[in-house]
């Protein structure tokens, strides 16, 4: 692991999704871009950076059934946030077609229709497959959640650095493994 000693940045994901990635159930993360972002859509601003769970818009219609029972919800965003896992992507594939996402089916927990959703927003943008390789934090950081990380962004500057002490959640031979079956199945 490469990292810096401290990040002060964090990438939002729904809850579940940050706990997959922090068990090594999945590695992978789909991105086009929130409703504040740039006209281009999303942007690989840091190829570091910390988990931040997000709730309010987790759906359970869209997460596979075996994984709906582990979904944690919310009515609102809490008002404090557990940081645990910090994250690098290791690779950025622009996916040309849903077909390729059905070859990776088993590699992560999204039912059908949040697939199709990636897919049919904002259509004239790309979508694209990150690699993520998953750390768990030493020491997991509580934040107070203010009104600066609210919204829909994917990036959000933290107000302070948060230490970076951290172990894999998977052994570099786990690791490429998986990333080179992935990679293969989206070239088929």
């Amino acid at each position: 692991m490469n990292f810096p000693t401290t990040l002060q940045v964090a990438l939002k994901e729904w809850d579940i999704v940050c706990r997959a990635l922090g068990t090594g159930r999945q590695m992978i993360l789909l991105r086009k871009g929130g409703i504040s972002e740039s006209i281009g859509g999303f942007e690989i601003e840091h190829r570091k950076f910390l988990l931040f769970p997000t709730f309010l818009h987790q759906n359970l219609a869209m997460l596979k059934p075996a994984e709906q029972a582990k979904m944690v919800s919310h009515s609102a965003e809490p008002d404090e946030i557990l940081i645990q896992f910090v994250a690098e992507i290791v690779d950025i594939l622009q996916l040309q077609s849903r077909e390729q996402i059905d070859r990776l089916d088993k590699e992560h927990i999204w039912a059908p229709p949040l697939i199709d959703m990636r897919f049919n927003y904002k259509p004239k943008n790309p979508l694209y497959l990150l690699t993520v390789r998953a750390y768990k934090l030493a020491s997991p950081v509580t934040l107070r959640n203010t009104p600066a990380y609210a919204g829909c962004k994917s990036w959000v500057p933290l107000e302070n650095e948060v230490a970076i002490d951290a172990t894999p959640v998977m052994s570099d031979a786990a690791f490429e493994d998986r990333r080179t079956e992935i990679l293969d199945r989206l070239k088929k």
